[in-house]
């Protein structure tokens, strides 16, 4: 068994919802299956599994709307496999608090893939609220002193973009949409715009990047956000 880790299936496919059933189960993940939104609703409120795989399109309530209400109680991991291939739709679900997005048709290991990608962010989840530095190859964060080193260097950010930094950290492996920033860094009543954020993102990366060509850390999702390297 994986560690015991439940995921809960939500789709109404009965081709592709025993096509993941399948190949969870040779993996030895414990799971369970939904065919409905309101189904799946209520088995994540009864059974509290540990990751969401969800279709969007759903017989009877949009898939959305499920990561809406889920978002309003719970942190659980939702990762979208959807059908839903339009950039606009893949945009909406990460705004509304998904993980992680893969379109239909989709090959196994691809999914699978993801699906290990969250589990090690579970299993390596830090409340960064209790430790005092961050550290990834020649970065290190210092929490208390508010101090960012590149190999062992003090570099200087401005507020937004250490702001901008911490919440890429915080989820760091998730992919954070422009709006998402600008909501959680300017807030609300704030103006700010992507190409704003783009800007911002580059003056970062030229301060903690050593190959701003390929970058280590800050990962670009085109036309969506920005991912902090898992690993």
């Amino acid at each position: 068994m994986e560690d015991n880790l439940k995921i809960l299936i939500i789709e109404d496919d009965k081709y592709i919802r025993n096509f993941i059933s399948l190949s969870l189960k040779t993996s030895g993940y414990v799971f369970e299956t939904a065919k409905t939104g309101l189904d799946g609703i209520s088995l994540f409120y009864s059974n509290h599994p540990d990751i969401i795989l969800l279709d969007l399109g759903l017989p009877d309530i949009d898939g959305i709307d499920i990561i809406k209400s889920i978002r309003m109680i719970s942190d659980v991991p939702i990762l979208v496999v959807s059908a839903r291939g339009q950039e606009t739709e893949k945009i909406a679900a990460l705004d509304e608090g998904a993980d992680d997005y893969i379109t239909k048709p989709f090959h196994m290991g691809e999914l699978m893939a993801r699906i290990r990608v969250i589990q090690r962010k579970l299993k390596k989840a830090i409340q960064f609220e209790n430790i005092e530095k961050f550290h990834m190859d020649y970065l290190v964060i210092d929490y208390e002193k508010r101090m960012v080193l590149v190999d062992q260097n003090e570099v200087h950010l401005t507020p937004i973009e250490y702001k901008i930094l911490l919440l890429l950290v915080a989820n760091k492996g998730k992919v954070l949409t422009h709006n998402y920033i600008l909501k959680e860094v300017w807030g609300y009543g704030e103006t700010g715009d992507p190409k704003s954020i783009r800007v911002f993102v580059a003056n970062l990366r030229r301060k903690i990047e050593k190959d701003r060509a390929v970058p280590r850390f800050i990962l670009t999702e085109v036309g969506v956000g920005y991912r902090f390297a898992n690993e």
